[in-house]
């Protein structure tokens, strides 16, 4: 199931058969806060009542021209001008394909300077997603050549990916902030493990390294399991909760976001929107059975 969600994704045609059938257009609104940035402002400001932050993407990627990227660009400056204006508690997330990596390494990293010098003048964290494989060492290499400049800067890291530990080493010896998470891309067994079991033992091994650092770190995930491990290994080390933050996505366990704001753990929330969304709603479906199970639910009960 999981590897033809995936795979789909990569098909925009299946979008607007999917959109035949009215339910999804509801589902789609579960996931993605909708199609502009007013929609995602308010979505932010939800979430902070909740005593939850959040982090905006403008959804698109693997940008065809640099106008586009460009154009990417300076959404994401309207994003943190925007933020800073309504005063809300929220990060920004890009993407280096949208940013125009494809067209151009050094093209790309000016439109990632300008996003983070941007950003640090109004005292904002950018994060900068990581992609399939294929783009791993381009954005290792940009993500260190930004936070040389500035360290308001970091960088996710997949642990379905034989590389991560190494990675993240490495990332640490330079101070960089790391987001965790498991991934959400169809990785060919040369590069990435198969079994769920070998990415979960590799996410908590590299939380536990995460934790140990003494930088402020996020744990990315709805597992509850992982959750646990890390809460635990904290507890143990005795790592103030203020240290790190747990990471969820916009839509999907609430109640597990709510509980732990309400623990006292940091919570953030990565807040989609725009209308590309077709690629990231077919990679949620594809992360958890019960995304699929609570369309199909809606498809012939609702």
């Amino acid at each position: 199931m999981r590897a033809l969600l995936l795979f789909l994704a990569q098909r925009e045609g299946f979008k607007n058969f999917i959109l035949k059938f009215g339910f999804f257009q509801k589902a789609v609104s579960r996931f993605v806060s909708g199609e502009t940035l007013d929609d995602a402002i308010r979505a932010v400001r939800e979430a902070n009542s909740r005593g939850i932050r959040g982090t905006l993407d403008f959804l698109g990627e693997n940008t065809l021209s640099r106008d586009d990227a460009v154009r990417s660009a300076r959404e994401a400056i309207a994003m943190l001008e925007r933020i800073e204006a309504e005063k809300v508690e929220c990060n920004v997330s890009v993407k280096l394909t949208q940013l125009g990596l494809d067209l151009g390494r050094e093209f790309c990293c000016e439109n990632l300077l300008q996003i983070v010098r941007n950003a640090r003048e109004r005292g904002i964290f950018v994060r900068v997603d990581m992609e399939d494989h294929n783009y791993t060492d381009r954005t290792l290499d940009l993500v260190l050549r930004a936070h040389r400049e500035s360290d308001n800067v970091g960088i996710v890291v997949q642990s379905c990916l034989y590389r991560a530990e190494k990675d993240v080493l490495r990332l640490l010896e330079n101070g960089i902030r790391v987001r965790l998470c498991k991934g959400a891309y169809l990785e060919p067994e040369s590069v990435a493990f198969r079994k769920k079991s070998d990415t979960d033992a590799n996410f908590v091994k590299i939380a536990k390294l995460l934790l140990d650092s003494g930088l402020s770190h996020a744990i990315a995930t709805h597992d509850e399991r992982m959750i646990t491990a890390a809460r635990q290994y904290a507890d143990e080390r005795k790592i103030e909760k203020g240290r790190f933050e747990f990471q969820m996505l916009h839509g999907v366990r609430r109640d597990l976001q709510l509980a732990l704001a309400q623990g006292g753990y940091n919570v953030r929330i990565y807040i989609p929107y725009g209308t590309r969304w077709y690629p990231y709603f077919m990679r949620r479906l594809a992360e958890r059975p019960a995304n699929v199970f609570f369309i199909l639910k809606n498809l012939f009960i609702g």
